[in-house]
């Protein structure tokens, strides 16, 4: 028989701890986003369905951006035991230069849209943090702005070669007149993918108001506050645009790259010059003739080419291959610690992320980003304890083992 009795106050004084209630909603809901996820739940509510797609969706099917999220939820992690983890170590060298974390953010055009904070947010985070941050040629603030905003900070610029070859080279030149470390030559994109969610919308620049964004707009009146009270949209490339974003990039990306354009751009980019959206084995051993000091493996996030090699599945193969030659960067489907812990196992220099951080900046503007460089460094820390890991340069292959339905077919 369990004997009872009636509890006295001294035992429930301990139970009685209530929080402290946060009547600030913006931190409250950022204090409640515990992964990526939560962040991009948080988004979708707060963002018009426009800019949101813009951000979540990828090309035709979106198969590539599915099968890339799957490839690191396929993973099985080989934890190491009885080591000593007290203090962890989550910095390295990134392209010469130190970063606080594998991670840096990726270029994304548009910013402003998802958020009036735009890439401003982005890069003082990341100051905050001590990672890179990478504007975009279709970036919503000047190279001069991001150094403004964040004068300590890694600055990154990524180029989109033009038709007007002058033109996009004198946003190199601002960008090396400001200092900027690293160029970026993103080289996926000849012609733009078919990103049907942005058809569907009618996804203009600038947004259109029409019947549909009004009805979408009316639960989310401090996007459009904040997006109408504030300065204009202005881009690097342009003013306005009444096409779709793909259309824009029909009309202004240069379809004629080819290899000799990067010697080209080496022979003029006096800093680290890294090629993006490197997608097989035999390109990445072709750019080591270069002399490119990094390459990136990605698909684009998946808005490109659907049904696109997914770069966490290459990336063993390129590490092995030429990982002693220039340092290897992967993107596409992080989203979380984990992930990069992963990526760098598997021999990655560094990782970038766009979708995680846009989430981070559509819930919450600068606080948002921050939080959501929070959830990663929170989860990169505490997966690297648990891997019995005290730093980077400890991770090796051996502790992921990636699981795969998708094995290629061998054929005679």
């Amino acid at each position: 028989m369990v004997k009872r009795r009636f509890p006295r106050p001294a035992d429930l004084a301990p139970l009685m701890q209530f929080k402290k209630i946060e009547f600030n909603a913006k931190k409250r809901r950022l204090a409640g986003a515990l992964t990526i996820d939560d962040l991009r739940i948080i988004a979708k509510r707060r963002t018009p369905q426009a800019p949101f797609d813009y951000t979540d969706g990828a090309a035709e099917e979106e198969l590539t951006l599915g099968r890339a999220r799957q490839a690191f939820k396929d993973i099985e992690f080989q934890p190491a035991i009885l080591r000593d983890v007290a203090k962890v170590d989550t910095s390295r060298s990134v392209m010469g230069l130190p970063s606080a974390l594998p991670l840096s953010i990726a270029p994304t055009g548009f910013t402003r849209m998802m958020h009036t904070e735009g890439e401003i947010a982005g890069t003082r985070a990341a100051e905050k943090f001590g990672i890179p941050f990478a504007l975009s040629t279709m970036g919503t603030a000047s190279v001069e702005e991001v150094v403004a905003a964040s004068p300590n900070g890694r600055h990154w610029f990524q180029l989109y070669m033009w038709t007007d070859r002058e033109r996009s080279m004198e946003l190199v030149k601002r960008a090396e007149e400001a200092n900027y470390d690293t160029l970026v030559v993103t080289v996926d994109v000849p012609v733009a993918g078919a990103r049907l969610r942005d058809k569907r919308n009618g996804m203009s620049i600038p947004p259109a108001l029409t019947a549909k964004t009004i009805l979408n707009a009316l639960p989310r009146p401090e996007w459009w506050i904040n997006f109408l009270t504030t300065e204009p949209l202005t881009f690097a490339s342009l003013s306005t645009w009444k096409g779709t974003v793909g259309e824009l990039i029909d009309t202004m990306f240069d379809p004629t790259v080819t290899f000799e354009d990067i010697k080209w751009i080496r022979s003029v980019w006096p800093r680290k010059l890294v090629v993006k959206g490197v997608q097989t084995l035999a390109d990445a051993k072709e750019l080591t003739k270069y002399g490119v000091d990094g390459i990136i493996l990605s698909n684009h996030g998946g808005r490109q080419l659907d049904r696109a090699p997914i770069p966490f599945y290459l990336l063993p193969k390129v590490a092995k291959e030429i990982g002693k030659d220039v340092e290897i960067m992967i993107d596409t489907g992080i989203m979380s610690g984990a992930d990069v812990v992963a990526s760098v196992a598997m021999g990655a220099r560094s990782t970038m992320i766009g979708r995680a951080y846009l989430y981070g900046l559509m819930s919450g503007g600068y606080d948002g980003v921050v939080r959501a460089l929070e959830i990663f460094s929170d989860q990169i820390e505490r997966t690297m304890r648990l891997l019995g890991v005290a730093h980077l340069d400890e991770l090796k292959p051996a502790h992921v083992t990636q699981l795969t339905k998708m094995v290629p077919l061998t054929h005679k």
